[in-house]
């Protein structure tokens, strides 16, 4: 079967751009010949499969993204700052691309990704001559739709009035998206379509072996000389080599947080949590992967933490998410924290964040095999996103290495923490996840605090469980099949959110 992909974007570093990597490789595997329209120049730095065709339409230096970002020759501009002239040359060339892509391939089904502006652009090239689905990520539902109605809901809904099916990664964004819509049609369409573990990838290993492979992605890295990747995609990769060098994993235990350093991945409530951790566990190190515009504001924040200056870090939660070149926006939760904080615990706090900076390394961005290598070796993965989240996938994958992944309990992090808890030990499920609002720095402190001095019994069985249940539950030939059985319209095969 051929299949058309519209996705728009690159191929690795986000969720997305990670999720329409993986998914092509894997229909790739399956024996289809897959067809990807993409701003990728580099497919095989991302990894693509090599039976992937890749298609960059020409779409001139403006790129609107969802979220203010930096991509190396492009002029990235949130869709919300965009004229209606911009968005509809945007449009016109990527129609103009995809129909060009079909004439040529005559694809059997597509696939269009984000609520705009993928569908109404399949929608419009393919017309009624290839059935297609869209997969709503939650970006573009959250950032772009909800926020300007009067520019952007007419291109979803001329998007999915095609679509032979919807999918979403989990009843939160399908709940959101119907809502969002009012579609009385909508909710019959929607079928459950979350991203998937690369299961044999990601896999538990010995800690000799886990430590070797670390140590000959670090020596790799460390010996290159060059600046890859595309804007904030990009990295210094003798930098990157060297921070993982850095790691002793014989000598100290390691928490993982991976995504995007913006302020709603909840990064300024893991740094305020650390010193709580480090007063119980000491030999623990707070390991971040990930790039974004909170950089700068976050190492702000962790020197003015390792400082003592807790007058500095309200002066950075007054100062929210301006930090990164967004509107002014504080973070209650974080300062809800300091103001509980008084007497001999805050002196307590003080004298524990001095060892901040020396517990927190900064690795950069990881590609995704490259993560595979460094999960291992980690005693717990932290998801404290603040903003509502399609699926938890990095909690996914965690847990298929064996990893407990801690995780705001909220929108498709919520579900993949209760897929999980279903098998795990009793007296280990509630580690999963903590709740947000003025307890959760305590909260989730307490979270990896319990699991660092759990027993080993406790953690052999619960790592047992967490392996189970991600390689029985998601795998991307899977995720695949119910692809193309969405874009064939076969609804009845596929589960409904629940």
């Amino acid at each position: 079967m051929r299949v058309l992909i519209f996705h728009g974007y690159l191929l690795a570093g986000t969720g997305s751009n990670v999720y329409n990597a993986r998914l092509a490789g894997a229909l790739a595997r399956l024996g289809h010949e897959v067809h990807m329209v993409c701003q990728d120049r580099d497919p095989a730095a991302a990894g693509i499969d090599a039976r992937v065709r890749v298609h960059n339409p020409d779409i001139g230096r403006l790129l609107p993204v969802y979220v203010a970002d930096e991509y190396e020759g492009f002029d990235a501009k949130p869709f919300l700052e965009c004229s209606d002239e911009e968005i509809a040359a945007y449009v016109d060339a990527n129609v103009a691309a995809v129909r060009a892509v079909a004439d040529e391939v005559a694809p059997d089904v597509a696939l269009a990704n984000h609520l705009v502006m993928g569908p109404a652009i399949l929608a419009r090239a393919l017309e009624d001559r290839v059935p297609y689905a869209v997969k709503v990520h939650g970006s573009a539902l959250e950032y772009v739709v909800k926020r300007d109605p009067d520019r952007f809901m007419p291109f979803a809904r001329e998007g999915l009035a095609r679509a032979r099916c919807v999918l979403v990664g989990s009843l939160h964004t399908g709940s959101s998206l119907w809502e969002a819509m009012d579609d009385p049609s909508l909710p019959g369409r929607t079928r459950l379509g979350p991203p998937g573990v690369e299961v044999e990838e990601f896999v538990p290993r010995e800690r000799g072996e886990a430590t070797r492979r670390l140590r000959a992605l670090a020596e790799e890295l460390s010996g290159s000389t060059a600046s890859v990747g595309v804007g904030a995609f990009g990295r210094d990769e003798a930098a990157v080599g060297a921070a993982l060098a850095s790691l002793e994993p014989g000598a100290e235990r390691f928490v993982l947080f991976v995504g995007k350093l913006i302020v709603s991945k909840g990064v300024d409530l893991l740094a305020a949590a650390w010193p709580l951790v480090l007063a119980r566990v000491p030999d623990v190190r707070l390991v971040i992967v990930g790039f974004g515009a909170y950089r700068e504001g976050f190492e702000r924040l962790l020197d003015a933490l390792t400082a003592g200056d807790l007058d500095g870090v309200r002066a950075l939660a007054e100062e929210g998410r301006a930090a990164e070149g967004g509107p002014r926006g504080r973070l209650e939760m974080l300062l809800a924290f300091l103001d509980g904080l008084e007497g001999a615990e805050r002196e307590a706090y003080v004298a524990a964040a001095a060892r901040l900076r020396e517990q927190v390394t900064i690795v950069g961005r990881l590609d995704h095999h490259e993560l595979a290598e460094l999960l291992p070796l980690c005693e717990a993965q932290v998801v404290p996103s603040t903003f509502p989240e399609a699926f938890g996938m990095v909690a996914a994958e965690a847990a298929s290495c064996g990893v407990l992944p801690v995780s705001a309990a909220h929108s498709g992090l919520a579900e993949v923490s209760r897929t999980l808890a279903a098998s795990a030990p009793p007296e280990a499920a509630a580690l999963l996840s903590f709740d947000l609002g003025p307890g959760t720095v305590r909260e989730l402190a307490a979270r990896l605090v319990a699991w660092l001095e759990a027993p080993e019994a406790l953690r052999h069985a619960m790592e047992a469980a967490l392996v189970a249940t991600s390689h029985e539950r998601y795998s991307w030939e899977g995720v695949a099949r119910g692809v193309v059985a969405a874009a064939e319209g076969r609804v009845d095969d596929l589960a409904p959110p629940a």
